[in-house]
C-alpha cells in the first residue's frame, strides 16, 4: 500500500507521510484506529531495509543507478578474494594456547621477596620509606603537660598546643592616675 501511494503521487520529490496516509485512507474502506502508528513503523522498516529512500521528509523509490549510501564510521577492510594463486599459509602455532592478555604483565613472585617487602627495606640513606610513626608520650611527660599547660619557655623545646596561638592583648594603662 505504501509503494502504491508513492507511485500514485508521480512527484519527482516523493511524498510525505500525510500524503501517503491520505492515499491509503481513500483507497481502503476499513483501517484500524492505530493506522498512523502502523504507517510510521512500516515506513521506518522500509527505510532501514532500503526499499524506500527519504529525502527532506519525503519518501520516494530509491534510484537503482545511485551508489549505495555508506553508514557511519570507518568502512571494514576489504577481504581478499579466494584466488587459487594466493594460497593461505597457516601461521605457526604460538607456544601458549591462549593469546597474550591485555595490560602490563604482573611481577614475578618469589617466596624470598615476599618476606623482604613486608619488612621496611632501607633506602640509600639508611632510613625507611614513608612518614615515621608517632612516638608515644611517657608518663612523666604526660604528668608534666597536665601540671604546667600554660606558658612554657621557648628554649625548653616543649611542644605548643594545636592551632594558631591566641593574639597577645596589650596591657591597659589607666588614664589620669
Amino acid at each position: 500500500m505504501i509503494m502504491d501511494a508513492i507511485e500514485a503521487s508521480n512527484d519527482a520529490n516523493g511524498c510525505n507521510k500525510t500524503a501517503i496516509a491520505k492515499h491509503i485512507e481513500s483507497t481502503q474502506a476499513s483501517l484500524p484506529p492505530s493506522h498512523m502508528t502502523l504507517l510510521s513503523y512500516h515506513l521506518n522498516q522500509m527505510k532501514q531495509s532500503g526499499q524506500i529512500a527519504m529525502v527532506k521528509n519525503n519518501y520516494m523509490k530509491p534510484d537503482p543507478h545511485a551508489p549505495p549510501k555508506r553508514g557511519r564510521g570507518r568502512p571494514p577492510k576489504a577481504k581478499p578474494q579466494g584466488d587459487s594463486s594466493h594460497v593461505a599459509v597457516p601461521a605457526p602455532a604460538p607456544s601458549v594456547s591462549s593469546p597474550r592478555p591485555r595490560g602490563r604483565p604482573p611481577k614475578a613472585k618469589e617466596p624470598s621477596s615476599e618476606v623482604e617487602t613486608k619488612v621496611a627495606a632501607p633506602s640509600g640513606s639508611g632510613r625507611p620509606r614513608g612518614r615515621p610513626p608517632k612516638k608515644q608520650k611517657t608518663e612523666s611527660e604526660a604528668v608534666k603537660a597536665d601540671v604546667e599547660p600554660a606558658e612554657a619557655p621557648a628554649g625548653t623545646g616543649e611542644r605548643r598546643g594545636r592551632g594558631r596561638p591566641p593574639k597577645a592583648k596589650p596591657a591597659m594603662v589607666p588614664v589620669g592616675c
